[in-house]
């Protein structure tokens, strides 16, 4: 039997080179690839919360595998109908979104056919696509535009109407079916797309969609919506790209020509005006019919289009996109998020940041115009203030009695994950110091829920956990809790500390393994070895698993 690295190792080889897949059904009855899935999924939170049979992760063995194997050698393996649930799009939010929650047996034999498309299509994915890809994410998506972006014009921001619920099932199967030449593996997934879900226990087709929840739907959108992408790099790009550099400003050159006489002849004071003159003008021609550009950025199904040239054309552009997700892929652009937005005078939203282009005529500190046509990320006040309210009631900071009952590590160190995830979110940004505010709201709302648990004040509680911390910028004034451990490191919970200075190289990226590491995990190790770690005995052995330690008997 091949190695799971074996198998993932030469389907990545026929996705990059564009060979079909005639035999990808027979991988799915290699145990090595349940083992390499077991061992990526058995962590999961979600690993131990059961589906409509009431099946988790727990009693997980080499049975289990084998029994899920000659199901599908079969063709005996029917997905179940996954358990649906609401749960808040936010913290705080009353909007709510769909949850599938199907069985464990349908999580493992998910994971498996992900490693395998993964593997695949991953090589063919386009450079401009970067949700739910490994060792890419929101960050690097935001840098490309800042990279490459410069002398954009308008913003076309593209907003998919319900695009994971809208997915259509026969196109899907489509585009699958143009790589992979597999009847046996296309029945399959067509089964899983119709396995529909429970509601209070109630079964409910599925007529489009991808499973919300599914380990695999993230890579089915993206091998969906990567017909998008062919799309508009292979004939809007094109089409609406010319010329390879602007003509020069006319105008600019008659001024610059008259200073430089201006200097010859020792007039400073024209020299002077005509310099004042020369930094309001364009040394390019902006109006250049013959100069294009239209970039290209993608998150999951969010996407941004920047165009230098013409509005009539940059509304065309929109349009022609519109029509070929309706005609082609059965989807529709929300007539609200889509967009077009004038890159100098507003500001585009994408991916939680307001994107526009800087401009500046004026000498400030030493920083001349090389700043104009760039691009410039900003926080959107918007999103500051919806993050304060979540900490305040009635306009001011307030506590969270939730947390009254947990340790002053727990709470000091849950207030400073999510500060600490909000500002390492958006160190990206210009003007990160606004969130300066926000750090002053959650700061007095966490020393307030510390006060009110021990009947203090909030300065005492500020003296007692005030801390300073070595940055890459100098100290910093935090607070820390620490409780000390005999024979380990102490258990330190922290909130701030984190200096609000733009940071252009932050990357955070999608938290996911690459298919490439493949290295066994030490539980997998632990269940191969076929022996009992409590009684010695030498049989079927089981993997017990528990949502938290409290649950240990």
């Amino acid at each position: 039997m091949q190695s799971a690295e074996t198998v993932l190792g030469v389907l990545r080889e026929r996705g990059r080179r564009g060979l079909p897949c005639s035999e990808l059904y027979r991988q799915l009855f290699n145990p090595q690839l349940y083992l390499l899935a077991y061992g990526r999924l058995y962590s999961n939170k979600g690993a131990m919360t059961p589906g409509v049979n009431g099946e988790t992760v727990d009693g997980m063995s080499l049975g289990k595998i084998e029994h899920v194997i000659d199901a599908l050698r079969h063709e005996r393996y029917r997905w179940s109908p996954a358990r649906r649930v609401y749960i808040p799009k936010g913290r705080g939010s009353t909007k709510l979104r769909p949850l599938g929650l199907p069985p464990w047996s349908d999580k493992l034999v998910g994971e498996v056919i992900r490693l395998l498309l993964e593997a695949y299509y991953e090589p063919t994915f386009s450079d401009s696509s970067h949700g739910f890809r490994p060792r890419l994410g929101c960050h690097t998506a935001l840098r490309d535009v800042v990279n490459t972006w410069t002398g954009t014009v308008w913003f076309i921001e593209g907003d998919i109407a319900q695009c994971f619920d809208q997915l259509d099932h026969e196109v899907m199967l489509r585009i699958l079916g143009e790589k992979i030449h597999d009847n046996r593996f296309l029945r399959l997934m067509r089964n899983m797309l119709r396995a529909g879900y429970m509601e209070d226990w109630v079964w409910n087709a599925t007529h489009s969609g991808s499973p919300q929840g599914g380990v695999f739907s993230p890579i089915l959108s993206n091998i969906y919506l990567h017909k998008m992408d062919e799309y508009i790099e292979k004939v809007l790009i094109p089409e609406y790209t010319r010329g390879k550099v602007r003509k020069p400003n006319r105008a600019f050159h008659r001024v610059w020509a008259a200073m430089a006489s201006a200097r010859k002849r020792g007039d400073h004071t024209k020299v002077r005006e005509l310099r004042k003159q020369l930094h309001s003008m364009p040394s390019m021609d902006t109006q250049d019919p013959g100069y294009r550009r239209l970039r290209y950025a993608r998150y999951a199904d969010d996407t941004l289009l920047g165009f230098a040239g013409p509005k009539a054309e940059a509304e065309e552009i929109k349009e022609r996109l519109a029509r070929f997700l309706r005609d082609d892929l059965k989807l529709g652009l929300s007539p609200e998020k889509t967009l077009i937005t004038h890159a100098r005078t507003r500001a585009a939203r994408f991916l939680g940041y307001d994107i526009t282009v800087l401009h500046n005529d004026r000498k400030v500190s030493g920083r001349r115009r090389s700043v104009n046509g760039t691009i410039g990320l900003r926080v959107p006040r918007s999103v500051v203030s919806a993050k304060q309210a979540q900490y305040k009631e009635r306009g001011k900071p307030a506590r969270r009695p939730e947390l009254l009952n947990q340790d002053d590590h727990v709470i000091i160190s849950t207030y400073g994950s999510e500060y600490r995830g909000v500002v390492q979110y958006y160190l990206m940004a210009g003007d990160v110091f606004r969130l300066a505010r926000l750090q002053w709201v959650m700061e007095t709302s966490m020393l307030m829920t510390l006060a009110n648990k021990h009947r203090s004040s909030v300065s005492k509680m500020a003296r007692k956990y005030a801390a300073t911390i070595d940055t890459p910028h100098g100290p910093r004034k935090c607070f820390e809790a620490r409780v000390e451990r005999t024979g380990r490191k102490p258990l330190v919970g922290r909130f701030g500390g984190i200096p609000l200075r733009q940071n252009k190289k932050t990357v955070i990226t999608d938290r996911r393994l690459a298919p490439v590491n493949t290295k066994r995990k030490e539980l997998v190790t632990r269940l191969l070895a076929g022996r009992c770690e409590a009684c010695g005995r030498v049989d079927e052995v089981e993997v017990h698993h528990v949502a938290k330690l409290a649950d240990l008997g």
